[in-house]
Formats: C-alpha cells, sequence, structure tokens
C-alpha cells in the first residue's frame, strides 16, 4: 500500500482527534507533547519490517494504529453488549491501550527502531522491506512502549500497563502466566486486556488480508504461467528441487 502525503498527514490528525476527544488533563498534555516530539518519525514509521506481516509500508505504524483503536472500542461495545461486567473500564482505557500498544517500535528518544533495507535480495524474496537498527538493546515492543510511556511521564493505571505489557497474547510465552492462570485471584480483574488482544488481532488481519493475501494468489498463478511453458524435463527438474509442498502439489497438477 503506498499512501499519499495527504493520506500521511489527515491519519496523524486523526490519531490527534483521537487524544483530543478522549483525554484530558495532565495526561492529554503529555500525550501531545510526545506524539509531537516525534511527529515525523511516527508519520513514516511501519508497523512491521515484512511484507505478510501487516502495514510493512511508510505510514503503516499509523494506519495500524487507528485500526486497532476503532477495533478495540468494537470489542469493548461487544463486551458491553454480552453483560460483562466493564466496571472500572472507560472508552479512555480502551483508546490509551490500543494508541500506546506498539509505541516501542518508534525506538528510543535518540535512535530509530528500522531503516529502509537495501538489500534487493531480501525485499525481492523475503519480502524485508526495512532492517532493525542494531544499536538498539534488546527489549520487547510491549516493554519498551512502556519504558517510553515512563520516560515521557505518562501515568496510567496497574490496569493498562498489563493490557499493554500482554497484548501479543499467547504468541509471546511470557504472557502465559497472564492467560493460562489457573488460580482465580490471578486472573484479569477486568478484560481490558483482551478487548486490546482481539483489537490488535483483528486489525493486523484485516490488513493482512487487505494488503497481501490477494498477492499469494497472484503468485501462484503467475508461478503456474511459467512453469506450464517448461519442457517436461525442465517441469521434472524444477519439481525435484521444490520444497514447498504447495508447489509441488501445483506441479504434479500441470
Amino acid at each position: 500500500m503506498n499512501l499519499t502525503a495527504e493520506q500521511l498527514q489527515k491519519n496523524y490528525k486523526d490519531l490527534f482527534t483521537y487524544i483530543g476527544h478522549y483525554f484530558s488533563g495532565d495526561r492529554k498534555d503529555k500525550l501531545v507533547q510526545f506524539y509531537k516530539k516525534h511527529e515525523e518519525r511516527i508519520i513514516l514509521l511501519p508497523a512491521s519490517h515484512k511484507e505478510g506481516y501487516h502495514s510493512a509500508f511508510p505510514g503503516g505504524y499509523v494506519y495500524h494504529v487507528l485500526s486497532v483503536i476503532k477495533n478495540s472500542l468494537k470489542s469493548y461495545e461487544l463486551w458491553k453488549e454480552m453483560g460483562s461486567d466493564l466496571k472500572g473500564i472507560t472508552p479512555e482505557n480502551v483508546v490509551f491501550v490500543a494508541l500506546n500498544h506498539d509505541l516501542g517500535k518508534i525506538g528510543t528518544e535518540e535512535e530509530v527502531s528500522v531503516f529502509p533495507s537495501k538489500d534487493e535480495w531480501r525485499k525481492k524474496n523475503l519480502g524485508e522491506h526495512y532492517t532493525f537498527n542494531t544499536n538498539l538493546s534488546y527489549m520487547t515492543v510491549p516493554d519498551r512502549s512502556l519504558f517510553l510511556l515512563s520516560q515521557a511521564g505518562i501515568q496510567m493505571t496497574e490496569d493498562e500497563w498489563i493490557a499493554i505489557r500482554v497484548h501479543d497474547g499467547l504468541y509471546d510465552d511470557a504472557n502465559k502466566a497472564y492467560y493460562k492462570s489457573y488460580i482465580t485471584e490471578n486472573k484479569f480483574r477486568t478484560p481490558l486486556a483482551l478487548i486490546l488482544h482481539e483489537g490488535d488481532m483483528r486489525a493486523a488481519r484485516i490488513e493482512f488480508e487487505q494488503q497481501y493475501l490477494p498477492k499469494i494468489g497472484q503468485n501462484n498463478v503467475a508461478a503456474k504461467n511459467k512453469i506450464s511453458t517448461l519442457s517436461k524435463t525442465t517441469k521434472d527438474k524444477a519439481l525435484s528441487s521444490v520444497k514447498s509442498e504447495g508447489l509441488k502439489s501445483m506441479l504434479d497438477n500441470l
């Protein structure tokens, strides 16, 4: 997906609209200060480094965050509609965690997290359009998100801290103790973390469907058309060297 300069600016403006609408007081002031300070970096940031994940293009980060905010608010309304006890959770809590869940992807105060890749082979064959900045100390994205918020003096509730910390769900083994608790007292006290996880997963899946899923079919068609022009001997050689079971099956049916 290629976003125009106008689209990039509009998306960032929409991000500030959420901040202005859902927050107030000191927290709002510090969020505005932080996002204005890092505006240029955040506007152009991708949501991921690799095609097939989600929104791996300039502006993909803001595009994804906006989607997570919208999807998390939808989840919040669904939990309410289905009778969940949402005492202690407000739309402000939902928007705060959705807004900042991937904040760690921007890097540190001094260093960006990724650079556009110069490796043409990896871009073409692996879909890796960005490369990681190895000057950064290792941190998981949620941990760096919380670290940046702390550095900026942005206050959050215990529930918000937990939601950001574990928003990747069981995709991160470090979250097992939070999600797979067999002790009643250790279970989430509110569903905020689950609401954010749902919003994030749904947003990422829809972005994948819109941006990359169509390419899979296109690539298969292109490969089949190319192979159909080969001689039988060449097809047999290709078949013996292919590791992908899906492509082997396709070759068998030619």
